[in-house]
């Protein structure tokens, strides 16, 4: 019960990962306030309360606390109501976790604008600004006097960290919330709030049809790495009071297995101390890159 009466909001938590986060919070003592628009794996559809409300149920069903939001995250008013609801129901808000997102998978010739517009909406916008609306609310709380020991916990991927071909839009997204991420921690910890990303994999709606793909069934009783219920642990431990150490950090995740990424960090150098001439840079660089390492594969390349 690591997370005992802490007020946690999770976006995208009718299915898939945020509804595993959302369920371990409950079952580590936490009031969850459960965010899905309900529309389809594409973002397409109406928004529909059966995910998020379903979602509550399981909840209450274990002897916790939740109430579900339909609020558009991707909107200001959307992501201050997620943020009033929680404050409105429990009193305040803890911890946020943004999970929320969706695909239009394209090689880069064939994707149009308005699919590159609308991943980058639900994921990066949709990051931001309930981490907007989220600091405003812990930044009051600390003026005002009263103790903050908040939480954000992103949510990037391998294709923002490494690239994925067919994902230009979700990879450029991801690896803006990585940005994102490193901004916020420098900028909330003066009012006690940490935040970290973290880069799961698992099968979830987005996942499923590449995993089934490459990947087999487990056996009944074998351990299955790809489920979503894998990832939670280490969300819920980044939500907790025992974390408060932790901020500015991109976490991969995946069955049994947590890695800390190890991302850009200043390499080999060279400094002649005056202007380069253009001729000579390219020996200068070759000999740079004789001394850094091969950069990581990306997803899907050949």
């Amino acid at each position: 019960m690591i997370c005992t009466d802490r007020v946690v909001a999770v976006t995208g938590a009718g299915r898939g990962l945020g509804r595993a986060h959302a369920l371990e919070f409950a079952r580590q003592g936490a009031l969850v306030v459960v965010n899905d628009l309900g529309v389809a794996r594409d973002g397409s559809g109406d928004a529909a309360d059966g995910p998020a409300q379903e979602v509550v149920r399981e909840i209450e069903a274990l002897g916790g606390k939740a109430v579900a939001s339909t609020d558009d995250i991707a909107t200001d008013a959307g992501a201050a109501a997620l943020v009033g609801t929680a404050v409105e129901t429990f009193g305040r808000l803890d911890v946020l976790v943004n999970n929320a997102g969706f695909l239009r998978d394209r090689m880069l010739v064939n994707l149009s604008e308005d699919e590159w517009d609308a991943v980058m909406r639900v994921h990066l916008k949709g990051h931001f600004l309930p981490l907007k609306h989220a600091g405003l609310h812990w930044r009051a709380e600390s003026k005002a006097g009263r103790p903050v020991d908040g939480r954000v916990i992103n949510t990037s991927s391998g294709a923002g960290l490494l690239g994925s071909v067919g994902q230009g839009n979700y990879s450029a997204a991801k690896a803006g919330i990585v940005g994102l991420t490193l901004v916020a921690s420098a900028e909330l910890g003066r009012y006690g709030v940490t935040v970290n990303a973290i880069a799961p994999a698992a099968r979830t709606r987005m996942t499923e049809q590449v995993f089934a793909q490459t990947m087999a069934a487990p056996a009944e009783g074998e351990f299955d790495a790809m489920a979503p219920e894998n990832v939670s642990p280490l969300v819920v431990w980044l939500g907790s009071a025992g974390s408060r150490d932790v901020t500015g950090r991109v976490f991969e995740v995946e069955g049994g297995k947590i890695c800390v990424m190890d991302a850009f960090r200043h390499g080999p150098t060279a400094d002649k101390g005056a202007r380069w001439d253009a001729a000579e840079v390219g020996e200068v660089v070759t000999g740079l890159l004789a001394k850094a390492p091969d950069p990581e594969p990306v997803y899907g390349a050949s």
